[in-house]
């Protein structure tokens, strides 16, 4: 089935909690199991763990790559409890450029098949956003804001101009679409979300598509060759039962029946040295359409465009 492309962003809201982010972690079971998104029976084993990761970052704040890679945790969004001390807010910490982000990322990735029929990839540069890289442990909740945040780096890939997770929550509080109290919270955000924020911080342009089921995206396929071929950015792209955030950076068709995508994935925690080191690890690389999005779950797509 292919997908709708929507005028409005508002359009795709669904009912209920935020559907876009959750890390690593196994949400989609808990849908599948419960039907609902109810929390996950870890939580209050995150919270606690959150807590005593903050103390531990907050000594390390000044020298990053120093505090190397924490346990995976997911933080959610957890309670305050009596005797706990209060966690970073958004508004604390480094500034976006804390690290050196590194640009580009793809570049020197082999392809995915010996003599491709099609091959097209995006114009333009961008920086890799990912957990941590402004001195902030968004992990378990931060993968929507990075993919926005290298979003609003292209065309030219540059960090001025790229708005803080702060600032992104604070504009869409302001604009109506979240409530208030989502200032400082740890909620996802997707793809609708940075349409607006593209907009309100005067970014590329982004327009939203919607694939009702995973399966569909074999036939947006001509729909991404003709945005990359075109002069196109990255597309974020996000689910709900597949709810982890990331970006498509090209399409490619092998001379058979197998068709890639080119996808970085934000969800990195430390300090990488090079693109070597992220293209090894699997942070960007190619993954086989039929394979790397859940035919269970719909998809929104954000195709980024000159203004």
């Amino acid at each position: 089935m292919s997908g709708a492309e929507l005028p409005s962003p508002r359009c795709l809201r669904p009912s209920g909690p935020p559907i876009n982010c959750y890390s690593h972690w196994s949400l989609c079971d808990c849908i599948r199991r419960k039907g609902v998104l109810d929390p996950p029976p870890w939580a209050e084993l995150a919270a606690a763990e959150q807590v005593g990761l903050a103390r531990a970052f907050w000594k390390a704040r000044k020298s990053l790559s120093s505090c190397g890679v924490p346990p995976a945790s997911c933080f959610g969004s957890p309670q305050k409890r009596p005797g706990t001390r209060d966690l970073p807010r958004l508004g604390d910490g480094c500034p976006t450029d804390a690290l050196e982000l590194l640009k580009d990322v793809h570049l020197g990735l082999a392809l995915p098949c010996q003599g491709p029929a099609r091959l097209a990839l995006l114009s333009g540069h961008y920086l890799y956003y990912h957990y941590g890289c402004d001195g902030l442990d968004d992990r378990g909740w931060g993968c929507g804001y990075r993919t926005l945040q290298t979003l609003c780096s292209w065309p030219e890939g540059q960090s001025s101009g790229v708005p803080g997770l702060a600032a992104i929550q604070a504009a869409l509080e302001d604009m109506g679409d979240k409530p208030p109290g989502f200032r400082d919270s740890r909620n996802w955000i997707g793809c609708v979300e940075a349409s607006l924020c593209l907009e309100h911080f005067g970014g590329p342009q982004g327009r939203l598509c919607h694939v009702p089921r995973g399966a569909g995206l074999l036939g947006e396929l001509e729909r991404l060759y003709s945005h990359f071929t075109e002069g196109g950015g990255p597309v974020m792209v996000g689910g709900d039962a597949d709810a982890q955030s990331k970006a498509l950076l090209g399409v490619c068709e092998g001379p058979g029946m197998d068709t890639y995508v080119l996808i970085l994935d934000p969800h990195y925690w430390g300090t990488p040295k090079n693109h070597s080191e992220l293209q090894a690890a699997g942070w960007v690389g190619w993954r086989k359409v039929s394979s790397v999005f859940d035919s269970n779950s719909f998809y929104n797509l954000c195709l980024t465009r000159r203004t």
